[in-house]
Order: C-alpha cells, then sequence, then structure tokens
C-alpha cells in the first residue's frame, strides 16, 4: 500500500507522543486524519454483507475505503454496496475473489459463525491482515489452526469483541482491577441471557437470492427451512417487525450446526471480559474443570440432536468453570441480581459491569482515590482511544495494522476465553461435566467429548492451505 514517508513519519511522532497523554487527552482524531489522503486510506475487502458488517463500515469509514464486497445473498451484497461504497465496489459471491487481489490490504470477515475460520485462515495465508466477528470459531480445533497460522504469518487479528474498547465501563473496569482495588478476584459470575425456542420449521426453497448450498459451505447439507411470523400488532395497532424463524441469516445462531447459541455469541462478549479481568489479576493459567446443567429445546443422543427440525442450542443454562487456584467463573443465562453482566469479587471488595452501568464500592471511592493519569490507557495497551467503542475497536486495529502491534482482542486472548465456551457446549449437549488440561488442550478421560473439539469440513470447503 502506498504511503508517503511524511505521512508515516508524522503517524510514528503522534503515536510516540500520545503514549504519555491522559485517557480521552488523547486526539481521537489523529488516526482519521492520517487517512484523509487517498494514498493512506486502507482498501477493504468485505466477506459477509449483513448487519454487522454495515454497522461496522459506518465506525471504520473515517479509514478505509471498501472495494470489494462477497456475500451469498446477492440482495444483501446490492444493498451493501450501495451503503458502504455508493455503488463502487466490485460484488462478488466467491469471498476468495477478494483474497486474489492485491490492491487490497485488509479484509473484514462478517459471516456467521461457522464460515468465520475458513477465509480467516486464507486471509492471513494471502498476506492480509483481517478484522473478524466474534466468535472466532466454531469449535476449539479451529482456534488451534488460527493461532499457529497467525504466528507464522505475523498478520494482523482483531476479534470483533468490541466492549474491550468501551473506555468508560469494561476497560475502565479493567484499570480498576490491574490497579488491585478489588484484591485477588476469587469468583466471576457472568449473565449472558437465554436462547429462544421455536415451533418446528418447515422445510422450505431458499429464496433465489441466496446461494444455499454456499451458504452451508463447512456445515453439513441441510435443508432450508423457515417459518414465517403470524400477523400481529403492538399496543398502538401498529404491525410488529418480526423476524421469520430460519436456520439461515440472523437465526443461525440457535443451532449448533453454525453456532454455539447463546454460549458463544454473547459468552464471546462477557466471558471475555471475565477472563481479561483475571489475566490483569495475575491469573494466567486456565481451567481445570467444567459443570453444570443445560436446557435444551430438543432432545440429544451422544451430543447430537435428535430432532433436526427446530432450534437445538440450550434455552437456561448454569455452568461452574474451576481452577486450580479456587478461582471460579459462573457462567448462566440469568442472574436473579442482574439480568445480564459480569460481576467480580475479589477479597477487597466486588465490581458490576454491563454495556449500562459500572457499580460497586470500589467504583464508588474513586471519587476519593482516583486511578493513576494514564490507567484506563494502560489496561488498552496503550493504544489509541476513540470516544465510540465501536470506532473505537477499528481505530484499534487500523493502528496495529499501521504499526504491526498486537490488537486489543487478539486471537490469542479471544481463543483462551473462548475455549472455556466450547467447553461449556460440550457439556451441555452432553449432560456432564469434564475435566480440561490446557496444555494439551484435550478433555481428560472422555473420548466422545474429545472427538467434539473438532468438526469436519463439507467436502468442497474445507480449508485451501
Amino acid at each position: 500500500m502506498a504511503r508517503t514517508s511524511s505521512s508515516r513519519r508524522s503517524f510514528l511522532l503522534q503515536s510516540a507522543a500520545a503514549a504519555s497523554v491522559p485517557y480521552f487527552s488523547w486526539n481521537t482524531r489523529l488516526l482519521a486524519d492520517e487517512t484523509q489522503s487517498k494514498n493512506d486510506r486502507f482498501r477493504l475487502g468485505v466477506i459477509g454483507a449483513g448487519g454487522m458488517a454495515n454497522g461496522n463500515m459506518k465506525a471504520a469509514a473515517a479509514y478505509c475505503d471498501v472495494v470489494a464486497i462477497a456475500d451469498v445473498d446477492s440482495e444483501r451484497a446490492a444493498s451493501s454496496n450501495e451503503a458502504m461504497s455508493k455503488g463502487k465496489a466490485d460484488v462478488y459471491s466467491d469471498y476468495r475473489k477478494i483474497l486474489e487481489r492485491k490492491d487490497i490490504d485488509v479484509i473484514h470477515v462478517a459471516t456467521p459463525d461457522h464460515w468465520h475460520t475458513k477465509p480467516l485462515v486464507e486471509a492471513m495465508l494471502a498476506g492480509k491482515d483481517v478484522y473478524c466477528e466474534k466468535p472466532l470459531t466454531l469449535t476449539i480445533e479451529e482456534g488451534k489452526l488460527i493461532r499457529k497460522i497467525q504466528q507464522q504469518t505475523g498478520r494482523v487479528v482483531q476479534v470483533g469483541t468490541q466492549q474491550r474498547s468501551t473506555f468508560e465501563l469494561f476497560t475502565k473496569a479493567m484499570a480498576i482491577v490491574a490497579d488491585g482495588r478489588l484484591g485477588k478476584i476469587t469468583k466471576a459470575t457472568v449473565a449472558i441471557g437465554g436462547a429462544p425456542a421455536s415451533k418446528e420449521l418447515p422445510i422450505a426453497t431458499a429464496p433465489a437470492n441466496i446461494d444455499w448450498d454456499r451458504w452451508l459451505g463447512p456445515a453439513p447439507k441441510t435443508d432450508y427451512r423457515v417459518l414465517m411470523p403470524t400477523a400481529s400488532k403492538d399496543k398502538s395497532g401498529k404491525p410488529k417487525n418480526q423476524r421469520p424463524q430460519t436456520n439461515c441469516h440472523y437465526e443461525f445462531r440457535w443451532w449448533y450446526e453454525y453456532s454455539g447459541g447463546k454460549l458463544t455469541d454473547w459468552g464471546a462478549h462477557h466471558v471475555d471480559i471475565a477472563v481479561w479481568a483475571l489475566a490483569l489479576n495475575g491469573q494466567t493459567a486456565g481451567p481445570v474443570s467444567l459443570g453444570g446443567t443445560a436446557k435444551h429445546p430438543v432432545d440429544f443422543k451422544v451430543g447430537i440432536p435428535v430432532q433436526r427440525d427446530r432450534y437445538n442450542t440450550a434455552t437456561e443454562f448454569h455452568f461452574v468453570v474451576k481452577y486450580a487456584n479456587g478461582t471460579e467463573i459462573i457462567i448462566v443465562n440469568n442472574h436473579p441480581d442482574f439480568g445480564n453482566g459480569i460481576m467480580l469479587e475479589g477479597d477487597k471488595g466486588k465490581m458490576f459491569v454491563n454495556r449500562g452501568k459500572l457499580t460497586g464500592a470500589v467504583v464508588d471511592d474513586l471519587k476519593d482515590n482516583p486511578l493513576s493519569e494514564g490507567a484506563i490507557q494502560r489496561a488498552y495497551k496503550g493504544l489509541p482511544m476513540e470516544s465510540n467503542e465501536r470506532k473505537a475497536h477499528w481505530a484499534n486495529f487500523f493502528h496495529c495494522v499501521k504499526t504491526r502491534k498486537e490488537p486489543i482482542s487478539d486471537v490469542h486472548s479471544h481463543m483462551k476465553m473462548l475455549n472455556i465456551c466450547h467447553l461449556a457446549g460440550i457439556s451441555a449437549r452432553l449432560g456432564r461435566d469434564l475435566k480440561w488440561d490446557e496444555s494439551s488442550e484435550q478433555i481428560l478421560g472422555d473420548d466422545l467429548a474429545n472427538s467434539m473439539l473438532a468438526r469436519a469440513y463439507r467436502k468442497g470447503y474445507e480449508i485451501e492451505m
């Protein structure tokens, strides 16, 4: 990518100067200013053009130009082209066409979960830096491959866990932890909400605009299913805007074939914060066991849903993740004291954080005993900050692409957390507790559970190495 030496020098000087600037005194326009020149802007390719990608591209517009879009839904691709690039981007049904282009610097992967690993790995091998949506993988084995390829290629990969870039809430909470205000954390309770159930979804013909075989990709071949909502009105008499129940697009989250349900959907956000807090607290070793209970809307046999015509991920759950030193993470769908969020408990106090609030005596104490200057920025690895978390997460990514630093949500810390979510999913499907050996990344004494650490890719959709 062409960049002038003067702009490069200017960026590095600004970055060095900003390292000592306190939280939010950072000039949030530094990255945006540096990408005003046409030669300094990143050329970006989007793989998966749904609502997440469109929202992300609005946040990233200050730093990049979308020049290529790939999606198996032609209508989504066309509408996203207008929204992201005023119709100027090249549109493909096969994302590999984007990876072949030498003029594209970075890739955004915003596909359904079962399509994350394959294009991410292939993009790294093609020399691209990648911002990939969470959860990064469908299995633990995929995570091992991603980490291996990232280390081999040195590509910058940012995971879309933008809560890490929410400075007045989650990042501030991490700065409080890092400052020792909670003392030794002994327990983290994570409430992430439950998944919906559905009635039987009848087999239907996929819409003409969707290439159903390619949408399935690595997942097993199966029928397209959809149940249209019944007409209903709200209290004002207006028709309710309801999504159809299907095994495609947004509703893929509620099928183990394509996702892990709430355990990996919201778990990838809130369990991430809990594990981040433990790491800042000195807890570097992973868990040794995981167990609990889960309720599903279908029956299971050897971990496989018996009924294949309706949502099948866990609707309710309660898991206890245990560490060798006695620390525990509790993962629940709902908590009687707080519906959604993370409660961190230490031997000096406790603190609660979610997307709406940060509370606790240690938070109140900041009025009289504030954090040291730059504490929040240090928790954020000293990287540039933006006031909006979505924009900040993208600014962080592009900054790291320029400087080759590790982003705030790297693949290694992400998989350390996501392995817990995947283990919870395996425990839920088998209905039994698991013992985990982090060094080998194997489940101890359970061959069936170990067989669920990986999944075969459907023929024709294997990762191209």
